[in-house]
């Protein structure tokens, strides 16, 4: 989701095989695959599980510069090469079987006579062999060439758990290409991926491509920035408060003997979870504490959340304009207490947020991460002042969310595993396995999806619930399909077609973005708008029983991909509607139009993605919109953005260039990750956006191949007098800001926690506090290069040391308490080099702990510069000893 076909996320598996007389025409899928070669040898379940177990495959990345052997037919003629290389240990001669794997762009074409190569739906692709395969030979190398689409530029583009199949055996996992995980970065990794070595075969996307591949050097240069010394962090609350005011001279206040609550105005319960952090940091409450008093004083002039704190000698005072303000309160107490320092200065704060919607995007639709992963990762969101979850639950790949009276959802389209009719399941993408109990696979039960709620509201977060749609709607798709046949076999015609979601007689040939070709939910059909309508009154329910009324539900709408075009019932749709739809093209606009409307008449204001929402007509929509805007910098999104915030909706920045957390923290094949849009986006990047004024970061941003680009934000007309672009009307900003993660290759809660953390502290940074040295929006428009120099040296001056102060901040302060909270972030690259035989070495947060092996000796704690030899590696290390980076060689200058 929210990607452009440069990519291409990972897909979905279709196979389906055929239909019976109570069954609908096949979805037209079915016919596209072909089928496995024909049987050679009659073979037996222990061959399947000889070959499953001894079956030796590499993956071999060979250049990215492969355009004269691409199909120009596809991708716009652009792709990588690559091959597979197996052997086996001991004779398998064995045909009659086929090996499903996910690889994250289709496949172009290949070179093999042994063995056929085809891509079938999404990232789902098939290998068999040829009439001219006789069975593996011992100790004899097989390899595959092939090419296909686009690049690959991170060793994590390749999916695990390729599987053998054969008629009527049970499929089993090539055990070489299950995912392992280091035991000391607690990371997973795949062993049969061979390493990314070369910068122009491995790392540069074109010739054109002047990203830089840091080594252990660079990093060392790019943190000299930060200055050889800690820097005191004892003041420093993240997220930066509006207005601190420190007294001079001062004291520190001693809170070791606890704290001693009251409360006027405010429930226990409402504040309860900052007072467990605060006890879980060494904080606690005593009858002989210091007197900490929590008050609500409303006031209508300020945002919700806003608050006041006073801490001297004789005790704290925290009044909030609501609960919400009173906990944010005592979540920066938190902020000013270092691990084992129970002391804090004396303050008076006045605070407030910048903007209302501060939130985080997980989707747990395509791996699913399960209610306490949610739940953990609340308390984080909530330490640092984010309020909104966008929680996203149903995609191509997976429904997440019990919905009473519709079990095929969950039951169907909740799981994984090898089932080509998918009737009992989803077949196996993304790499996802075989095993339907794997915790990659699952669901939220009603009573589960409650305890999130209730948990929510006891952090002062909004749960946004997303079930993708039209497109992005596979995992539905398939269920609804499913039961149909259960209630056509019942002779309950009825019943069967009440929620369908696709025309039977649909011939159109799409493709989207994520390769899918039969992803979208029919516009022109009402089952449709029934399926959508009964989900929405069972979610409402849900929320209204948990206690926190669903008020806002995210469509999706976006990346709908040409459906429909050949379907005889919009065909009949567009001749005989009375609502203005004249062409195929419309019928996007008029399902999120129809959706949005009929959520409002729920008393639900509508969210969705921008290119959902910015075909539609404003006068069609419902008066409360929200509308997540997700367009690429360099690629023209403030066109879209200022489009749609002069229409008065409200604009939720989620710009990949910054906010998408699914992307690599630096440009390296090692680092996990899609990159899209962008190759790096670390802590500091997010640390520097300036999300009032979207138009400046030409200034000193680059494009995804690291090359400078221009936006042109003034007013613009067109040959014949008419507007294309307009700026942001005077007075109009955005709603808020929101992080993403998305989930394709995350398969692990560790590893979605690395993605999250340390950004997400960044991302709280910018939404809740203006930065001084932040560029005000320019409603006369303007035009930003690396030229323009709006953005000035005393700027960025500002904006670096206040980076060095806030980076010695998550060194010192905060990644030691995500520690103590067991959240496994990422620890960063740290910087060496060895010179004149002096080893020198430094780190993003300072604070953080760097060991350094000198030949086979053991890992040392860095201290100081120390002599070494020439064979050098340097790691961080958490302030807890637990877990270590990952290591990397120390260039020898």
């Amino acid at each position: 989701m929210k990607r452009e076909c440069s990519i291409s996320a990972l897909g979905i598996v279709l196979l389906l095989a055929g239909c019976n007389a109570e069954k609908p025409p096949a979805h037209k899928s079915s016919e596209s695959i072909a089928k496995p070669h024909q049987t050679l040898s009659q073979l037996t379940q222990a061959d399947i599980d000889l070959l499953a177990n001894n079956l030796q495959v590499q993956f071999i990345h060979q250049s990215n510069q492969a355009s004269d052997r691409c199909d120009k037919s596809k991708t716009d003629g652009l792709c990588f090469a690559a091959k597979f290389r197996f052997t086996t240990p001991i004779d398998l001669p064995l045909a009659g079987w086929s090996i499903y794997y996910s690889q994250i762009a289709p496949l172009h074409n290949n070179d093999s006579d042994l063995f056929q190569l085809e891509h079938l739906n999404g990232d789902l692709h098939r290998l068999t062999p040829s009439n001219k395969f006789t069975g593996f030979k011992a100790n004899t190398t097989y390899e595959i060439p092939f090419r296909a689409a686009f690049w690959s530029l991170a060793e994590s583009d390749i999916m695990p758990n390729m599987f053998i199949v054969a008629d009527n055996l049970a499929p089993r996992v090539i055990q070489s290409t299950k995912p392992a995980i280091d035991p000391e970065t607690q990371m997973e990794f795949l062993p049969f991926v061979q390493s990314y070595t070369n910068y122009r075969d491995h790392f540069q996307r074109t010739p054109a491509d002047s990203t830089p591949w840091l080594d252990s050097h660079g990093f060392y240069q790019r943190n000299l920035a930060l200055g050889t010394e800690l820097t005191d962090v004892s003041r420093v609350i993240i997220p930066t408060p509006k207005k601190v005011i420190f007294p001079e001279p001062s004291s520190d206040i001693n809170l070791a003997s606890g704290i001693q609550v009251t409360l006027q105005g405010v429930e226990r319960s409402q504040v309860d979870v900052a007072l467990k952090r605060l006890a879980s940091l060494g904080i606690k409450e005593a009858n002989n504490g210091l007197t900490v008093k929590l008050a609500v004083k409303a006031d209508s002039n300020k945002i919700i959340g806003s608050y006041s704190l006073t801490a001297t000698q004789a005790g704290i005072r925290i009044t909030g304009v609501d609960a919400s303000g009173v906990f944010n309160g005592l979540q920066t107490l938190a902020s000013l207490i270092t691990l084992n320092k129970p002391v804090i200065p004396m303050v008076t704060i006045e605070d407030e947020p910048l903007y209302e919607f501060r939130g985080l995007l997980v989707d747990v639709a395509r791996n699913f991460r399960d209610k306490n992963f949610i739940i953990k990762l609340m308390d984080q969101m909530s330490a640092y002042k984010l309020n909104k979850l966008h929680l996203h639950m149903g995609e191509d790949e997976g429904w997440r969310l019990e919905i009473p009276g519709l079990p095929e959802l969950t039951e169907v389209g909740a799981q994984r595993c090898f089932d080509p009719n998918e009737q009992k399941c989803l077949m196996p993408q993304l790499g996802a396995g075989i095993d339907p109990s794997s915790k990659n696979n699952g669901y939220y039960s009603v009573e589960d999806y409650k305890e999130i709620l209730t948990a929510a509201t006891a952090r002062h977060i909004q749960v946004l619930p997303s079930l993708d749609m039209p497109g992005h709607s596979r995992a539905a798709i398939k269920a609804m399909e499913a039961r149909y046949n259960k209630y056509s076999a019942l002779e309950q015609k009825d019943k069967a077609n009440e929620y369908l979601l696709y025309d039977p007689n649909d011939k159109t040939q799409y493709s989207s973005i994520q390769f899918y070709n039969d992803n979208t939910i029919n516009a022109c059909q009402e089952s449709s708008y029934a399926f959508v309508k009964k989900v929405m009154t069972e979610v409402k329910k849900i929320h209204n029983d948990a206690g926190q009324p669903l008020t806002r539900y995210h469509i999706g709408a976006d990346e709908t991909a040409g459906a429909w075009l050949d379907s005889p019932v919009c065909k009949a749709f567009i001749e005989n509607n009375d609502k203005g739809i004249t062409d195929m093209k419309q019928l996007g606009a008029y399902f999120v139009e129809r959706v949005a409307n009929m959520l409002a008449d729920m008393g639900i204001e509508p969210a969705a993605w921008s290119d959902g929402l910015e075909h539609t007509k404003a006068n069609n929509m419902p008066a409360v919109v929200q509308a997540n805007a997700w367009g690429h910098l360099p690629w023209g999104a403030h066109h879209t953005l200022s489009e749609l915030v002069n229409r008065n909706w409200q604009v939720v920045l989620s710009i990949p260039d910054v906010t998408y957390f699914d992307f690599p923290y630096e440009a390296d094949p090692k680092e996990h990750g899609y990159y899209w849009a962008s190759r790096r986006t670390n802590t500091e990047k997010v640390f520097q956006f300036m999300p009032q004024n979207i138009p400046i970061h030409a200034e000193f941003w680059l494009d995804r191949q690291d090359n400078p680009f221009v936006i042109d934000d003034t007013l613009q007309v067109d040959a014949s007098g008419k507007t294309t672009h307009q700026p942001m009307k005077e007075s109009k900003t955005y709603f808020g800001l929101q992080g993403q993660l998305w989930s394709e290759n995350v398969r692990t809660d560790n590893m979605a926690e690395y993605k999250i953390f340390p950004r997400l502290i960044a991302l709280a940074e910018r939404a809740w506090h203006k930065a001084t040295w932040a560029v005000p929006y320019n409603y006369l428009g303007a035009k930003y290069d690396q030229t323009s120099g709006v953005f000035n040296e005393n700027l960025k001056h500002q904006r670096d040391q206040q980076w060095r102060l806030f980076a010695n901040a998550l060194g010192q302060k905060e990644l030691p308490k995500l520690d103590k909270a067991n959240v496994t972030y990422r620890l960063p690259t740290v910087g060496a080099k060895v010179e004149q035989g002096v080893l020198y070495a430094n780190i993003a947060f300072p604070g953080l702990t760097i060991e350094f092996k000198d030949g086979n000796k053991p890992w040392t704690t860095y201290n100081e510069p120390t002599a070494v030899g020439d064979n050098v590696q340097v790691r961080a290390v958490t302030k807890d000893g637990q877990r270590k980076g990952r290591s990397v060689s120390v260039v020898v200058l």
